[in-house]
């Protein structure tokens, strides 16, 4: 399955994963911390392509484009892995500066912890071309006037996820010194809020599908709605864009990803399929519906305003400078970032360079199972935002 490469398996001897974790918590990996080699030293081409997940599991429809490309054989002969992490929020962008993984996939604010305690990280494809967090209420206590969260709690999975929350309520116009966290824990911090604790809890598209599955019916206030700030990427070492194989490799791997979310475009049923192939208990905790509500919520982000948009994911830099200078602003971070210098759009032309009508004739040729083919898309598509605070 997917753990035929575990993350763990490169350390060096006597340095165990533990330790490792123990020495990043801090936010710096020294090389005297790792010994004398460090863990930087890497042959010049990637072995295998390790991504890492930012929430501790892979058993989820997010990442469809994958399963999808993989299964329609979109990478080609590249090595590739997929790898879920530990659940610490920040692991997606630490083990990527320390060479444990070759790709993370962080949110905005975890982009900027990467930045501030100077991990030379950059952005190469803007996946969440839409704001995909939202705050979820218990139903009847939603608000649509974030200012009213001043002096309430809100509940994350992950402490490192006040960093993304934090820029969120300020474009809003909240006092974040007003606002309350409380570490609830993955994956328990949704059932926290339906069980009383705290006043909201962050969310994000795809998850409130996957939360009615377990019976957490909550209402929404909609980043996709009401937000302009960037939400999750895809960051690389820096260095890597410097070394010309490692940049034609990333191109063609993007061009997988690219390809992949294309595929889920033409036909959400069968991205859903493929990924219920991989994760069975995820097949059948969501089923057909509820796991295409999820992918449909993750298509209206990952694709956006397509026709402003220069293909799969292109950054649009005037909502990336935005979000760093709201970060700014509020002492996320201590330096202005100008957002040329850490994301760039250089690989996207590559990325998206294949043949999108061979993609529609293959997404479109897929058997779906009864249970999926039964679906009315166009109905899912109409009810897509019914859990919005009115």
């Amino acid at each position: 399955m997917t753990n035929d490469n575990p993350i763990h398996s490169s350390v060096p001897a006597g340095i165990s994963r533990r330790y490792f974790l123990q020495v990043t918590a801090a936010g710096v990996v020294t090389a005297t911390a790792l010994g004398a080699s460090g863990l930087r030293a890497r042959a010049a081409a990637y072995e295998k392509f390790t991504w890492i997940s930012p929430r501790g599991t892979l058993e989820v429809l997010d990442d469809y484009p994958y399963w999808s490309a993989k299964k329609a054989g979109y990478f080609g002969d590249l090595a590739t892995d997929m790898q879920p992490g530990p659940s610490d929020g920040t692991a997606t962008v630490k083990f990527v500066d320390v060479g444990q993984a070759d790709m993370g996939f962080p949110s905005p604010g975890v982009f900027s912890f990467a930045i501030q305690n100077g991990m030379k990280l950059k952005s190469v494809f803007h996946m969440g071309a839409r704001d995909t967090f939202s705050l979820a209420f218990r139903k009847g206590q939603g608000t649509n006037n974030l200012k009213d969260l001043e002096g309430k709690t809100i509940l994350l999975g992950s402490a490192a996820w006040q960093a993304i929350v934090d820029p969120l309520l300020a474009a809003q116009g909240v006092d974040i010194k007003k606002v309350k966290y409380v570490e609830a824990g993955w994956p328990t911090w949704g059932t926290a809020l339906a069980g009383g604790q705290g006043d909201a809890a962050l969310s994000w598209e795809g998850l409130r599908a996957e939360w009615i599955a377990k019976g957490l019916d909550f209402e929404y206030w909609l980043g996709v709605k009401n937000s302009k700030l960037p939400a999750n990427t895809f960051v690389v070492r820096a260095a890597d864009l410097e070394d010309a194989d490692k940049k034609a490799f990333l191109e063609k791997y993007l061009r997988g990803w690219a390809m992949g979310l294309e595929f889920g475009y033409q036909n959400p049923r069968a991205a859903v399929e493929a990924v219920f192939e991989q994760f069975p208990t995820l097949a059948k905790n969501l089923g057909p519906e509820l796991g295409t509500t999820s992918i449909l919520q993750q298509i209206n982000v990952f694709r956006g305003d397509m026709d402003k948009r220069g293909g799969w994911g292109s950054h649009d830099m005037a909502s990336w400078q935005g979000f760093f200078d709201e970060i700014l602003k509020i002492g996320q971070i201590s330096a202005p970032v100008k957002a040329e210098d850490v994301c760039t759009n250089d690989l996207i032309p590559a990325a998206n360079d294949f043949d999108k009508a061979k993609v529609k004739a293959d997404a479109d040729g897929v058997k779906l199972s009864e249970g999926f083919a039964a679906l009315d898309v166009d109905k899912i598509k109409a009810h897509l935002f019914d859990s919005a605070v009115k």
